[in-house]
């Protein structure tokens, strides 16, 4: 049976403030092999208490480099997988990147999206992110250069009880 929960942005922000510069040894560090910015996303809303979705194919989940969900560490899939999501997980929706909150999840692109920044803070209208690959934490959205941004909202998670 699921049950829908809040997720805990502290932890999560918390996660993202102590994992930000460093690498959690229990996640392979993608950083070599396409970029790290959705695993470590990840792996902070997982912090926050959302439960992993073990769904092949479809699902959010991390085992091993190996054995993880698309939607773990790949930007589209991510984004796809928690707009989508009726199941276990965290789920979401767009909103226009103006009204991003702590615990949303941003993406950047050119022609496709191809970066996840973890929003750890909204100061005068700008949001502050945490992220990998271009490591960061209480970085202003405005200092990166892209042609698109979108803003997913993590609404919370459908965790099994």
């Amino acid at each position: 049976m699921l049950k829908e929960i809040r997720l805990d942005i502290n932890a999560e922000i918390e996660y993202a403030r102590k994992w930000a510069f460093s690498r959690n040894p229990e996640f392979y560090d993608f950083d070599d092999t396409g970029g790290d910015c959705t695993n470590f996303v990840s792996q902070c809303i997982l912090a926050g208490g959302a439960d992993m979705n073990y769904t092949q194919d479809y699902g959010w989940y991390y085992i091993s480099p190996d054995d993880r969900a698309a939607a773990w560490t790949g930007v589209e899939y991510f984004y796809n997988f928690i707009v989508n999501n009726r199941r276990a997980g965290p789920f979401g929706y767009d909103v226009p990147v103006e009204e991003a909150v702590p615990g949303d999840v941003i993406q950047l692109g050119y022609d496709v999206f191809y970066h996840s920044l973890f929003v750890v803070d909204v100061r005068n209208g700008i949001p502050y992110i945490a992220s990998h690959s271009y490591d960061s934490f209480d970085r202003p959205l405005d200092s990166y250069t892209y042609r698109n941004a979108r803003c997913i909202h993590i609404i919370g998670s459908r965790n099994y009880i």
